[in-house]
This record gives structure tokens, sequence and C-alpha cells, in this order.
């Protein structure tokens, strides 16, 4: 969808290296995003999903508003019970200030999987997607913070943002103390139009209301990556270390107390090198599920067809050469080992985007039922989806 490209588009440039996790950033017109996501889709995900709480919650002036004043319960007949979202009450909230939200709207509707998935990509990060609609110029959450970097995108109407600023440099949302609320006027205050979108780091306080009629945006988070993240995983990574494994020396006498540190530094320091960011950033992608889809009726193996479509469903997949010049591919926790003739393969499948079996073999100079039987692999693996269209 060329609104997707162009809204990541908007976040490359110098955004990564002067805007991302240190300031705000307003996008105005970066495209017509009109038809990510509708009303009508709205209207159908509430009709025919069970949405139970906090899925889909309302808040009025800062307060969430009970279930039972917009669903009643239903008992199923393998006596479950789920609430159905009454729709003339639903209306009566909305209409007197409420605003909707839908957490993971993403995992609801493929054309904002495709928005998570492009943002996944480009941020080498999960995402998550949530939508929100609002009708009149409440707030509905007040003054408040986030504990992940968010972008904004406006589908409809207008919204008002006032933001102040963090009080608590890179909060967590597991923190040894909560950041204390902002003071004084806000830092900016804009109103995000149709087409609009908008960047905040976590831990910036923000007030959020539409201007007048009504709003649908959507608030795409970012998990956030930090050095806490990396010394886990460093952690993990050096118990191949015998200093690391060793008891801790606490009945040992003074001097070798000191040596053990001192050994003990010289592990961390030597595996805080040069690279061992990008290192641990591509580990966690290799490992990371992604947005795993089956591949019916296909069961045992791919047919050699051209016209099935294939992508990657690891968002976090990569590929190195080793040293005798064979192709590595990490995905969802596993490793394959290639010859370099499927390296167009893979290349076009890191893009993101779906690829027929006819395009990645023409792409490749492979033939069909070669690309196929490397596709049934990785499918039986669970880090691609194969299907009958795009």
């Amino acid at each position: 969808m060329t609104a997707i490209f162009s809204a990541v588009r908007s976040l490359g440039g110098d955004f990564p290296a002067e805007a991302f996790g240190r300031t705000y950033r307003l996008w105005p017109r970066v495209g017509d995003f009109s038809d990510l996501f509708t009303w009508d889709d709205l209207n159908e995900i509430i009709a025919r999903h069970r949405l139970e709480p906090p899925r889909l919650r309302l808040f009025n002036d800062g307060s969430q508003i009970p279930q039972h004043s917009y669903a009643h319960p239903v008992v199923s007949k393998r006596h479950t019970v789920w609430h159905r979202i009454e729709p003339a009450n639903l209306h009566h909230q909305l209409k007197d200030g409420a605003s909707l939200v839908l957490d993971a709207v993403d995992a609801l509707h493929p054309g904002v999987e495709d928005l998570a998935t492009a943002l996944e990509r480009h941020f080498r990060t999960d995402v998550q997607v949530n939508l929100y609609a609002s009708w009149t110029p409440k707030e509905g959450f007040g003054v408040h913070w986030d504990d992940h970097d968010v972008v904004v995108v406006q589908l409809e109407g207008t919204k008002r943002w006032k933001i102040y600023g963090a009080t608590r440099i890179d909060p967590l949302r597991v923190d040894t103390e909560a950041p204390e609320p902002p003071t004084g006027a806000p830092v900016a205050e804009i109103v995000l139009q149709a087409g609009d979108m908008l960047y905040l780091p976590r831990g910036w306080w923000h007030a959020v209301a539409a201007t007048e009629g009504r709003s649908l945006h959507l608030t795409c988070g970012l998990k956030p990556t930090t050095g806490a993240d990396l010394l886990s995983w460093l952690s993990d990574q050096l118990r191949v270390s015998t200093t690391v494994r060793a008891n801790l020396p606490y009945f040992a006498p003074p001097d070798e107390r000191t040596a053990y540190l001192q050994a003990l530094r010289k592990e961390f320091a030597d595996a805080l090198h040069e690279g061992v960011i990008e290192e641990f950033i591509n580990a966690r992608g290799s490992t990371d599920a992604g947005r795993p889809m089956p591949s019916l009726p296909f069961v045992d193996g791919i047919p050699a067809v051209g016209s099935l479509c294939v992508r990657l469903t690891a968002a976090g997949a990569w590929y190195g050469v080793d040293e005798i010049g064979h192709l590595v591919f990490s995905a969802g926790g596993q490793e394959w080992t290639f010859s370099r003739a499927v390296l167009a393969v893979i290349k076009l499948l890191l893009d993101g985007s779906a690829a027929t079996l006819g395009e990645l073999s023409v792409g490749s100079g492979l033939p069909v039922g070669h690309v196929a039987a490397l596709i049934s692999e990785l499918v039986e693996a669970g880090v691609a989806a194969v299907s009958r269209r795009r």
C-alpha cells in the first residue's frame, strides 16, 4: 500500500539519528490513510469478534466505563460466558463523550497488520497497533505517558495533542520509580489532520482530545530495546565461560574475591565489543516468532504452482554468508545453510512483501519446483506462509 510505504519512508532519513528516542516529530500529509482502516472495518470487527476488556474498552474523563454499560453476558451451549456488544448502548456511551479503544487491531485486520509488519522491519522490534475512536472534545485518558515509543497515524477527523515532554528519562514499565506528573504549559500543542503522522518517545506526557466531530487514529507502539535487554542477553551468552559459571567466592579471602571480580569484569568488557549491538539485534530478531500463520490446505509440502503466494512471517529474519560461501539463514529461532543459488529468493522474501512462486523462480533463475521445496522447509518450520492470494 502506498500510504504504508510513505509512512515508513518518512521514518527514515535523519529521523533515526536525530529524533528517535529523543524528541517528538510531526509529519503533515504523509499520505491518504482513509482506506487503511475504515468505520466499516471497525463495525465488522466489533460485530464478529468476542472482544473482552481490556481488548476493547471505553474511557470517559480518564475513567474506564464498566462493561455492563454497553454489553451483556452470553452463555454458550458449552457453558462459556462472553459479552456481546449492544450497539444501542455503545452508541449512547460514545455520544456521551466516551472514547473507544481497540487493542492489537493488527491481529484483527490485514491492512493494519501490513502497517505493523512494515514498522517491525524498519525498527527491528515488535509492534502492536491500537485503535482510538472518539466523537467529542473530551479527553478520554487525561495527561499520561506510555512505556513505549509510539507512531500515530490519523485516519479520519482531527485530534488535538498537548505534549509535555518527559519528567523521567526513558522510564520503563517495571522501573525503580514512577515519573512525576508534568508542571507548567505543554511544550507543544498540535492538531493532527487526516493523513498526518506523529512520533512520541516513551515517557513523554501527553493529553489527547478530538477537536470537533469524530476522530479515528492508530497508535503503533514500539517495544523498547534497552541496555538492560542487552546485558540480560549477554549474561546468557557468557554462560559458556567458566568464570561466569563459577560459584561466587563469598567464603574466599579478599584477594581471591578481587581476582574473581577482575576476571568477571574482563569477561564483560570483552563481550561489550564494537558491533555487539548489531549482533544482539540480529540474534533477537532471528529468534522472534513474528506473526505465524498456517498454510492450509498444504500440510504435506508446497506444490510447484507458480501462482501461489509466499511471504515470511518472521520479521526479524536475516542472512549471512559463512567462510566457505554458503548462505546462512536465521528465522524463528532456527537456522539453515543453503547454497548461494537461493540468495535471490531470500532477498526477495526479506523485503516483507508477498511474492508468487513464479516470481521467486524468475527472480532467482531456479525452477519453480526447487523454489517450492525451499519454501516447504520454511513453512514446515513456521517462519513462512503460503496462500492462494496476496
